[in-house]
């Protein structure tokens, strides 16, 4: 089959789901699998979720978590994907359990929508606020004293790789790719550069390879049976890790050949990550000196990069933050292109306040430049929760922001797949996981009920000062609290679940008004480039 007939058969199963092909189709098998690959991001979350392992569980956990999360989350991965495969469209979760649902189809839409949404943002607000931290500390490792690393620049920073990240999103689907291509090659090779730099290169002294198997609880608990509760807190370093991993059902619409190329590169993107993940952490644990263990820990989200500074020392230590900088800003860039595929699914059918603003998708670059923004936005004003942070020790704002990440994806991620094994009903795509289907959604099922509760738990102890609260469970009620109540008061009397934009005939007029809005703009560009160049010249 050429691209062509590949785009073809694609734009009619889009039809067949009700929808117009109003997104550009310029993505690949690989360039799909990118943006969840570098969502996941071991550069980003395997480093800044550091501390946490070192905290709860210590090397233990850090190392038996990534085999323990990889395989559920795997679990939940195949799971998603065979429902992907199914329903190939940007709306992905919530159009799912709109479909799979047996009766309150629309109620069902909107909860899984909602928690997509909060997650989604969680993890842009996690990861370019994780990420303004390693900028700024890049700078002073190079220039020491040039910037002072404080809850003020912190945010300031943040709020500047924000709109660089809508920035270049705004500019269409082709940078986008361009980006997301290189970011799997700067991944792979920027981990293979921090593990033989660990390996070969660190000072005497570290816990090695004997330590990878010791249990440490530096979180404050001491009661019967504490070991397991502290292992299962600190499994989040892992879980927070893996996840965003929807983003290849969310460009779905922008993928040839999608109702196998999305599946895949969603289970792809978990084994490959959880993999190299292990191996990266394997080496940073077994570098971290014996006797700054502690101070490391202490340091929050900088400990990871401080175990790169203090293992190896001198330029290549240096050299190390910043591979793993840059990996998190291709992270926060790919993150912001999901998320805006998601509001640009949710509004088209009618699903947020404002929805025809941002249900609106650009001529010029087709695609959704409004929704990107508000993503954007939204971001910015939760990640201003980190200005009440007075020591950057312990970030307790940036773990709220972890945790409502993992929480409101999984959740989300899960709905559906709840749905689709009581619906005998349920026709298959093209990928799907055969007999093994059912046994695998109710493991699914099940670890995300476990971890639901979990992160939600208090991480330190004393826990009552806010200081070392959990923030997760409060905020999510809250969310919770509001998204019932308005659609109670007002959702539940408009919003229908996914809308059909018109019959065929509808359709294709509507993407063929497109093309001619595309076409008249590139004739403006055109006629405007040609009457500067006739402007008379001094």
């Amino acid at each position: 089959m050429t691209i062509s007939d590949a785009i073809d058969a694609d734009r009619a199963r889009l039809h067949e789901l009700g929808y117009a092909q109003e997104l550009r189709r310029g993505l690949g098998t690989f360039s799909n699998f990118a943006i969840s690959f570098s969502i996941i991001s071991v550069l980003a979350g395997a480093v800044t979720t550091f501390w946490l392992g070192m905290y709860a569980g210590g090397p233990l956990v850090i190392t038996l978590g990534w085999v323990i999360v990889g395989a559920f989350a795997l679990a939940v991965g195949a799971s998603m994907g065979e429902i992907c495969s199914a329903y190939p469209t940007a709306g992905g979760l919530y159009f799912w359990s709109a479909k799979l649902a047996k009766r309150n189809n629309a109620r069902w839409a909107w909860w899984t929508g909602w928690f997509n949404l909060i997650g989604q943002i969680g993890v842009i607000a996690s990861v370019d606020f994780a990420l303004a931290n390693f900028v700024l500390l890049s700078i002073d490792v190079f220039a020491p004293g040039a910037i002072e690393i404080n809850r003020w620049s912190v945010f300031a920073t943040y709020l500047i790789v924000l709109a660089v990240h809508g920035a270049l999103n705004t500019f269409g689907v082709n940078l986008v790719k361009v980006l997301g291509d290189v970011s799997v090659w700067w991944h792979v090779v920027g981990v293979a550069v921090i593990v033989v730099a660990l390996f070969a290169f660190a000072e005497p002294g570290g816990l090695g390879l004997g330590g990878l198997l010791e249990f440490r609880n530096e979180t404050g608990w001491d009661f019967p049976g504490v070991g397991v509760y502290v292992f299962l807190v600190g499994l989040l370093l892992a879980q927070y890790t893996i996840t965003g991993f929807d983003a290849s059902a969310h460009v779905s619409e922008e993928t040839r050949g999608a109702a196998t190329s999305a599946p895949k590169a969603i289970v792809r993107s978990i084994y490959v990550s959880a993999i190299a993940a292990l191996v990266l952490n394997v080496a940073m644990v077994q570098a971290i000196p014996e006797d700054q263990y502690t101070e490391i820990a202490a340091k929050g989200i900088l400990a990871g990069p401080q175990v790169f500074l203090v293992a190896v020392t001198g330029f290549l230590g240096k050299f190390l933050v910043i591979i793993s900088t840059v990996g998190q800003f291709f992270c926060g860039m790919a993150s912001v292109t999901a998320n805006s595929r998601m509001i640009y699914a949710f509004s088209r059918d009618g699903g947020l306040p404002g929805s025809r603003i941002w249900a609106r998708i650009n001529p010029r670059t087709r695609t959704p430049t409004n929704s990107l923004w508000l993503g954007v936005g939204l971001a910015a004003a939760i990640g201003a929760l980190s200005l009440i942070q007075t020591d950057l020790a312990y970030p307790v704002a940036f773990f709220a922001l972890t945790g409502i990440c993992v929480v409101g994806l999984y959740i989300s991620y899960v709905i559906p797949v709840f749905l689709r094994v009581r619906n005998g009903s349920f026709r298959k795509g093209p990928w799907h996981l055969g007999r093994w289907s059912t046994p695998v959604a109710w493991i699914s099922v099940v670890w995300v009920a476990l971890i639901a509760v979990v992160f939600c738990l208090p991480v330190f102890s004393p826990w009552k000062t806010w200081e070392t609260f959990n923030f997760t469970g409060p905020i999510l009620v809250l969310c919770a609290l509001a998204v019932g109540g308005w659609w109670t008061l007002s959702a539940k009397h408009h919003f229908t679940g996914p809308r059909t934009q018109g019959d065929l005939d509808d359709l294709i007029a509507r993407e063929n008004q497109l093309d001619v809005e595309a076409g008249e703009m590139a004739a403006h560009h055109h006629l405007t480039v040609h009457e500067d160049d006739r402007s008379p010249r001094p």
